[in-house]
């Protein structure tokens, strides 16, 4: 049987609880044939279909990310989609996979920062994750990489600088901290008692960087 037979769409259901227990069910058996046809199905004339493969998709890397890091080209792919729900959909299967396939999407970074510009909240929430995953893992990736992730924390909503703050930590070492520590600390005043709460945390990890 087909895996499409299992989608929400296919069920009738209008709700994603289909998606993420055969997302569930795909990662435990390792099954990388129905992966396999999700991701061949993501360009589907049905767009709900499309919209359910990104939905297991995604939450098969939450669970098991090298199940799906092959597929990264497919991915960078779906940035360039006029469809939002692929956009954002495929920029949250590459923040999974990110410290799998680092190498590759280095190489594309201006495509993931292009869509982070134009891009919804979520886009913009699973770009930034995406890019400091890939600059955690290299120190030359990280210099090409923080430049833009700092200017984002410098520019972003107050109520998202904690959020990406705490995302881009991973990406900080003794060479970065300071910047990163400066750009938080100027940004304090914006933020709401909870919110600076949250950063001055994160400045008080990024200390011990």
């Amino acid at each position: 049987m087909s895996v499409l037979n299992r989608l929400a769409s296919a069920l009738g259901r209008r709700d994603d609880e289909p998606n993420k227990q055969l997302a569930r069910e795909l990662a435990e058996t390792q099954a990388r044939d129905e992966i396999r046809e999700l991701v061949a199905n993501l360009h589907n004339p049905d767009p709900k279909i499309q919209s359910d493969c990104i939905k297991v998709l995604y939450e098969v890397g939450y669970l098991a990310p090298h199940l799906i890091a092959k597929y990264a080209p497919e991915f960078l792919a779906l940035l360039k989609s006029k469809n939002n729900r692929l956009v954002w959909g495929g920029m949250c299967a590459l923040a999974t996979i990110a410290p799998l396939q680092a190498d590759l999407l280095y190489a594309h970074r201006q495509e993931i920062q292009q869509a982070i510009d134009h891009g919804s909240v979520i886009t913009v929430d699973r770009g930034i994750k995406t890019l400091a995953a890939i600059a955690a893992q290299n120190p030359d990736y990280r210099a090409a990489i923080m430049p833009y992730l700092l200017e984002h924390l410098k520019t972003c909503r107050p109520k998202d600088v904690p959020l990406r703050g705490e995302a881009i930590l991973q990406a900080v070492d003794p060479a970065t901290k300071t910047a990163f520590i400066e750009v938080l600390q100027a940004r304090l005043a914006d933020l709401r008692p909870a919110q600076a709460k949250r950063v001055r945390r994160l400045i008080a990890q990024a200390e011990k960087r």
